[in-house]
């Protein structure tokens, strides 16, 4: 049996793997489960579980935790520095990574520095982190196995071919697929009246706020784009991205010999997390089969980098490199959140994210602790340019 590691075990992307691992109790047991603020959900899983060990980040919600959780053997623990010590814990097989954001980024560094099996929905650590990241899993021979729908097909498609970071023979470039999120056929003038509910209600994938506000601003391709590099080690030339509304292939890998494998399947994250968690086997889950007579139709657009530009911004900052991403990454959240509260207009987010990525010089990339201060700076930055415009 594996033994597993779950961050973020309340939200979507724990939601969809703990469905799979209930398929299979012979194959997986849960090491370990972690929330932030949601304590009842937390109780409800370790209740189901029973892992080793239950971790809150939140102070409030931990103390509710503890009262509440009367589960014999679950250890529970306090704090963000012990994410990292559950994720390096030698009896810990895989780690699957979904906090969202750069909460996530220290515990995905911990689990690459021990050398463990990373199953990774956050993008934003290899985004921001990239460069310290990646040399780590060439020493340490971690894996890191994507679970975002479009990196996943990419690690399907390539098979035994795939190894972290490294470029396979024979592959020209790779497509990744954009869902468009809601407004992709909207016009750019309409865009400073749309609502967040209307941004963050998207048309095929069930996602947190603020990967569905990504999604809508197509931000969330320009990191993936990013996160394509680093994993696929592909220069920007070599990272294409067609908008397929349908949401149907996930992505494409295109060879030198003109062969394309794209990998197809319904939208629903339980089949990149469970093609994940079976290292290559293939496992039941609840997803629904595809029926290619039933959808008729897959269509393909050209991604309008004027309409949607944190796409072109993404694509600027990994050709900057260094903290240019980290930068990048550090505004979006804030405008996001900005405009989630109501403090700022749709078509405000891109413009705010442009207007921070010029005005700070990007550097190399230190080390972790640098990397913090500087996502203190830009948040900071950030929100002061918000609060001005107001």
């Amino acid at each position: 049996m594996k033994s597993i590691c779950i961050l973020g075990a309340t939200g979507s992307i724990g939601d969809s793997t703990l469905n799979v691992l209930r398929k299979h109790p012979d194959k997986f047991r849960v090491h370990s489960l972690t929330a932030h603020t949601n304590a009842d959900k937390i109780i409800q899983l370790a209740t189901e579980f029973k892992p080793e060990h239950v971790v809150v980040t939140d102070v409030d919600a931990y103390q509710l935790v503890r009262q509440q959780l009367t589960v014999q053997n679950t250890q529970i623990h306090c704090g963000s520095a012990a994410l990292e010590e559950v994720v390096a814990e030698a009896t810990v097989d895989l780690v699957v990574a979904g906090i969202v954001g750069n909460a996530g980024m220290a515990s995905v560094l911990a689990a690459v520095q021990a050398g463990k099996t990373l199953l990774l929905a956050n993008k934003e650590s290899i985004v921001a982190a990239g460069e310290l990241v990646m040399p780590v899993v060439q020493q340490t021979a971690a894996r890191i196995i994507p679970l975002d729908s479009e990196h996943n097909a990419i690690y399907q498609c390539l098979g035994s071919e795939y190894q972290t970071g490294v470029r396979p023979d024979g592959v020209k470039s790779i497509t990744l697929t954009a869902s468009g999120g809601p407004f992709w056929q909207t016009e750019a003038s309409q865009f400073k009246h749309i609502t967040p509910a209307q941004a963050v209600a998207h048309p095929k994938w069930d996602m947190g706020a603020k990967i569905s506000i990504d999604s809508a601003t197509l931000m969330n391709k320009g990191l993936e784009i990013i996160e394509a590099h680093w994993l696929f080690d592909m220069p920007n030339q070599d990272i294409n991205v067609l908008v397929h509304p349908q949401s149907i292939i996930h992505s494409m890998v295109n060879y030198i010999d003109g062969s394309v494998l794209a990998q197809m399947g319904c939208p629903d994250m339980q089949i990149p997390i469970s093609h994940g968690l079976g290292l290559g086997q293939r496992l039941i889950n609840d997803a629904s089969f595809l029926d290619l007579l039933q959808q008729q139709q897959l269509t393909f657009y050209v991604a309008d980098t004027d309409k949607f530009s944190c796409l072109q911004l993404a694509r600027e900052a990994m050709v900057v490199g260094g903290t240019a991403p980290a930068i990048l990454n550090a505004a979006n959240e804030v405008s996001v959140a900005a405009f989630l509260a109501g403090q700022i207009r749709f078509d405000q987010i891109g413009q705010i994210n442009d207007r921070i990525l010029n005005a700070i010089q990007a550097n190399q990339v230190e080390s972790l602790a640098h990397l913090q201060d500087l996502d203190i700076e830009v948040r900071f930055k950030t929100e002061t340019l918000i609060n001005s415009q107001q």
